[in-house]
């Protein structure tokens, strides 16, 4: 990486969101009209996984105050809202933030929008949360161990954590495509993975240019481990396979992981 242009992770990895926003990916496409008119008849459901949730993991969630953690995109969160849940969704993209803001104006929902970065949630009190929802999002982070204290902190008593992320073996393999088309996965890379630390100088200046997501592979005893260290009691586990595979070892185990977590 040239030294001589400061890297900011950050505004990197908000600006690549923002443009996936912007572009509609899977994961900032609003929900329709119909979907919050369904919830606020009770009839909902909202996904960690591409699966939706256990309804045993969320319960009622009427008059709870629920933060949806890295999770914008005009996807969960109203939902939530129409369910008759308190929800603040906070994320580092503004594009992102902005789908939920369209659908809160649309639907008449009373949604807290919030930008910031996913470790620091210092502007929420102390136990000021029931739920906190963080789907897939803590790869874009090199350290998630303050994501899992200030969850902890900013929750209540017997309030629980609802979080996913990749099994960390998606990140070991080469991704030459030409290993993948001989159907091999070739190890290359350990856990934890950072493209910051593992791409070389050519893949990662590519990575740049392409100005895609920088992204870091945390280990289990970091996803899990870490929510443990930072106070939680682990309550609920699933995996789920990937349904549109991207790595050829997706193929043969699930991607991803969900974890709900209790505050004692």
């Amino acid at each position: 990486m040239p030294n001589s242009v400061p890297f900011n992770l950050l505004a990197h990895n908000a600006a690549a969101w923002d443009r996936q926003a912007l572009s509609d990916s899977p994961w900032s496409q609003p929900v329709s009209s119909d979907i919050i008119a369904a919830a606020r008849q009770g009839q909902w459901q909202i996904h960690l996984t591409p699966s939706p949730l256990p309804t045993a993991w969320l319960g009622d969630v009427r008059g709870k105050k629920v933060l949806c953690l890295a999770a914008a995109g005009g996807q969960q969160a109203p939902v939530l809202a129409a369910a008759g849940a308190e929800v603040t969704v906070f994320d580092l993209s503004p594009e992102q933030l902005a789908k939920d803001a369209t659908v809160a104006r649309r639907d008449g929902l009373p949604l807290q929008i919030v930008q910031g970065d996913m470790r620091d949630l210092s502007l929420f009190a102390d136990a000021s949360f029931d739920l906190v929802f963080h789907p897939v999002s803590n790869q874009y982070v090199p350290d998630i161990q303050p994501v899992w204290k200030e969850c902890f902190r900013v929750l209540r008593p017997g309030g629980a954590l609802l979080a996913s992320f990749f099994n960390p073996a998606v990140f070991i393999a080469d991704r030459d495509p030409s290993y993948a088309a001989q159907g091999m996965i070739k190890p290359r890379f350990q856990v934890p993975y950072s493209d910051l630390e593992d791409l070389d100088s050519a893949e990662l200046a590519a990575k740049r240019e392409e100005r895609g997501a920088m992204i870091f592979g945390h280990s289990l005893a970091s996803q899990i481990g870490g929510q443990l260290a930072a106070g939680f009691v682990l309550a609920g586990f699933l995996e789920e396979m990937q349904p549109n595979l991207r790595f050829e070892i997706e193929k043969f185990m699930p991607s991803f992981i969900a974890t709900r977590s209790v505050k004692l």
